[in-house]
């Protein structure tokens, strides 16, 4: 899926850029792969801390205190951040409980929420759960991003 993430970019002259959490850099990772990356790959922001979510990303403080870090409303408000702060044309916001540990009756390990979408229009919010190990989690989700992307 990144190649041809990879080819779109480079071929529309379009921007990306991240803000990940639970998926800690490796979304990068998959996109910086590829020779030329850096055409349209303006990096990642690892806000794996509510900390740096708010400082970053400017994700208000009283939105983790209410809904949670992994949470549509955490997520949206990241992806705004990250979209104010990059300026890039497309962007993927992400957190999730990776586990092994984390998990809660109503957020279990593998929750997943995220938001994706393209300047200047509303994101595509959502979540998803994943079973398997942290790194299963975690490659599994990375994929399911970049496949909402395009």
């Amino acid at each position: 899926m990144s190649i041809k993430i990879h080819k779109w970019m480079q071929k529309n002259q379009k921007t990306l850029a991240f803000a990940e959490s639970c998926t800690g850099g490796y979304l990068a990772t998959q996109v910086t792969k590829h020779p030329g990356a850096s055409d349209y790959f303006l990096g990642s922001l690892v806000t794996y801390s509510n900390k740096l979510k708010q400082k970053i990303l400017g994700v208000k403080p009283s939105t983790l205190r209410k809904y949670g870090a992994v949470s549509r409303e955490v997520v949206t408000e990241m992806w705004e951040g990250l979209m104010k702060r990059t300026s890039a044309d497309f962007g993927i916001a992400v957190s999730g409980i990776a586990g092994p540990t984390g998990g809660t009756k109503d957020k279990p390990v593998g929750t997943i929420w995220y938001a994706v979408g393209q300047k200047g229009k509303q994101p595509e919010v959502g979540s998803f759960l994943i079973k398997g190990s942290r790194q299963m989690i975690i490659t599994k989700a990375a994929q399911k991003l970049l496949g909402k992307l395009l």
